[in-house]
């Protein structure tokens, strides 16, 4: 009786105690450490794992900053108060974070600008930009197929008569949409920045024209008129150095092309999304 109940009944009790035992050893002997702080900052992120901060998610980053390979202020969907969180569990100061939203540099709606082909293929900027640069004459203009809008994890873009605008309300400053645009002509500028140049062309003048209605043709008036010296014209480009703008407006009245926007008359409007400005040729 008791060899055929009884011992087997033990030999399983045994059997099972033994496992257990190395099963509890196995854990602690192959146990992955946690990063306690890297949880900490993880959960101080926005939780967006939208790869504007360089990484591939915000477990990503939070392990980059807890082991000093990113910055405090690296998440700029978080902003400033996110950044004063991280830098309190990392012990530092927290750097002043500014805070940066896109801007789409053309203006090259289907109306201003020339087109040299028509294209019907799949909707998307970098398909089309692999067929003669997209079908624009202008080399640098947007394509307007969305992939912008697409790439957007805060639908905060939307492509209107051929050209992506932002809607500075839902864009957080991640620089996805920059990052994905095939242009290149979607770049990050301080969110409470009043102006902006509504084009990237690098063609000079006399192309320019002949491409686009509003392109910037490097007259270089507004340089030589600007009293801070914030713009500077170089590879037929301007440029606004936003550390150096006053948002004086004088740029806007004197360029000849009407291509520098001003913000401030966006929100008089109340048309956050609009780009808007003199349109006279």
């Amino acid at each position: 009786m008791f060899e055929k109940i009884i011992l087997p009944v033990i030999v399983f009790i045994a059997l099972g105690i033994a496992t257990g035992t190395l099963l509890a050893v196995a854990t602690k002997v192959f146990a992955v450490k946690k990063n306690e702080k890297a949880e900490r900052i993880n959960e101080c992120l926005p939780g967006a794992n939208c790869g504007g901060c360089g990484f591939s998610g915000c477990a990503a980053l939070a392990e980059a900053i807890s082991a000093g390979e990113a910055k405090v202020t690296q998440c700029t969907v978080g902003g400033a108060e996110v950044a004063a969180k991280i830098a309190e569990i990392m012990g530092v100061e927290a750097a002043s974070a500014v805070r940066m939203r896109a801007q789409v540099m053309c203006s090259g709606t289907h109306e201003l600008a020339k087109k040299k082909y028509v294209y019907e293929g799949v909707a998307d900027c970098v398909a089309a930009a692999k067929i003669g640069g997209g079908n624009k004459l202008c080399p640098n203009g947007c394509v307007g197929l969305g992939t912008c809008v697409a790439a957007c994890p805060f639908d905060a873009i939307t492509v209107e008569d051929g050209v992506a605008v932002v809607d500075y309300t839902k864009c957080k400053g991640c620089g996805v949409c920059a990052n994905v645009c095939p242009k290149g002509i979607i770049k990050l500028i301080p969110f409470d920045s009043k102006h902006w140049v509504g084009c990237m062309s690098d063609n000079v003048g006399k192309i320019t024209r002949q491409v686009c209605d509003v392109g910037c043709i490097a007259c270089k008036i507004c340089e030589k008129n600007c009293p801070t010296g914030a713009i500077t014209v170089d590879n037929c480009m301007a440029h606004i150095d936003y550390s150096k703008c006053t948002g004086c407006d004088i740029c806007v009245d004197k360029c000849p092309r009407h291509i520098i926007w001003s913000g401030e008359v966006q929100g008089k409007l109340g048309l956050v999304i609009k780009r808007v400005g003199n349109t006279d040729k």
